[in-house]
């Protein structure tokens, strides 16, 4: 798994005017809350963490925060970005304890797409229906991703949650909370094929030209 780091200092000033001109200087402001401990606010520095936003793991991973010499194990809840600016705006982590089970989103990655027979023999397209899934677990247990093999695959056929094979000590929220777990996750489907229709000749507008055209006996009009 990879290691993300990050690197913050604690946030005197709160408010929406601090929180501006915090953003002038190229900063971010955030909370860490969680654990039974007390808030605390923090500020972290703008382009390293968009630097860690560009990798998709960063969304799902046990985040290490440093916070002067303190370490502590933390992941990211909420991140608000400017409407229509690529800057962010605010971020908010949540401590984890080891005993404790945490419930994330996780990314789904399907494999083997180009050799299932559906796709490679009969010509069909996968069709994703979920991209992630809500999964409960220990901190220890928690994955980059779940893998969804679609190897024996054929056209029309799907996966549904309740037969995605998922790592040791992972439950799905959906299962927990008495969801469908007949959702279907992947399909291997027929490629729609879009017809195109023949531009419609207006009523009229071919017998006006038979008209106009002249006959065998008529001659054409001199042109200056």
């Amino acid at each position: 798994m990879e290691q993300f780091e990050l690197n913050a200092e604690p946030r005197t000033l709160v408010g929406k005017g601090a929180s501006r001109r915090l953003r002038r200087t190229g900063k971010v402001p955030g909370i860490v809350y969680g654990t039974d401990k007390e808030p605390t606010s923090i500020q972290l520095d703008h382009d390293n963490l968009m630097h860690h936003l560009e990798k998709e793991a960063f969304y799902s991973h046990i985040l290490t925060l440093k916070i002067g010499k303190e370490s502590q194990e933390v992941v990211l809840r909420d991140l608000q970005r400017h409407p229509f600016k690529a800057r962010l705006m605010h971020i908010d982590l949540q401590r984890i304890s080891a005993s404790e089970k945490i419930t994330m989103r996780v990314p789904l990655h399907i494999i083997n797409e180009a050799n299932c027979p559906g796709v490679k023999d009969e010509k069909g397209i996968v069709n994703s229906q979920l991209t992630q899934l809500e999964v409960i677990c220990l901190p220890k247990d928690l994955p980059e991703y779940i893998e969804v093999d679609i190897i024996d695959m054929h056209m029309g056929d799907s996966i549904h949650l309740h037969e995605l094979k998922l790592p040791e000590g992972i439950e799905l929220e959906i299962v927990i909370s008495g969801g469908d777990v007949n959702q279907a996750v992947v399909s291997v489907q027929q490629p729609q094929v879009e017809q195109v229709d023949e531009p419609e000749v207006e009523e009229g507008i071919e017998d006006a030209e038979a008209d106009a055209a002249p006959g065998p006996d008529e001659e054409k009009p001199d042109s200056d």
